[in-house]
């Protein structure tokens, strides 16, 4: 589980498959409102006071997005709390939580790279699995490669997971915010313009 600040009240968890096998949730299960998922939810809030210092009462809007090879990525903003209701509220201890999630899924493999040289490493060895797309972004000081898994079989799926998971790291950053404040470095076949233009 790792936690990350987006500014004062919002922050960005990302749970791996293994994260949640180890706490006996399904990835469905996420969808559901069952104890095991409220325990989950407590234990990342718990973390995001103690790395954090984030202060989770009041009302929450939790965004859940789920990736098929990295895990999931939630997301939590901190809503503004009427005072008047605070003071109200204050016997009721046990309903912290006032959540509002919404869910959503993307296809999208999606790795970030801090250095170039493991990008193009990545690339030599995902070349020849790839028949074509890609699409190479510069955001914050990284390149993420995204690329879309569109009637690709399983076993070359993992296996291009694996090649990524090796070289970069998994990130959670959206197409819409890397077209809106990242740079489009190679817009289609990345990996086969990489390859080509590095040799």
């Amino acid at each position: 589980m790792k936690i990350e600040r987006l500014s004062q009240d919002k922050i960005r968890i990302f749970l791996t498959f293994d994260d949640l096998s180890e706490r006996g949730i399904q990835k469905d299960d996420m969808w559901r409102e069952i104890p095991k998922v409220h325990e989950l939810f407590s234990e990342m809030m718990d973390q995001a006071y103690s790395e954090l210092g984030f202060d989770a009462t009041g009302p929450l809007a939790v965004e859940v997005f789920a990736m098929p090879a990295q895990g999931m990525v939630v997301i939590v903003t901190r809503g503004k709390m009427d005072f008047q209701r605070g003071i109200d509220d204050a016997d009721d201890a046990d309903e912290i939580y006032e959540m509002e999630v919404t869910l959503e899924q993307s296809d999208l493999i999606s790795y970030a790279f801090h250095d170039f040289e493991d990008l193009l490493r990545a690339s030599r060895v995902l070349n020849p699995l790839l028949i074509e797309g890609g699409t190479l972004f510069s955001y914050k000081n990284k390149w993420i490669l995204q690329l879309e898994p569109v009637e690709m079989e399983e076993d070359r799926y993992q296996t291009i997971i694996a090649i990524l998971s090796e070289f970069g790291e998994a990130t959670s950053v959206t197409r819409a915010v890397l077209e809106e404040y990242g740079n489009t470095v190679i817009s289609d076949d990345a990996v086969k313009v990489l390859c080509s233009h590095f040799k």
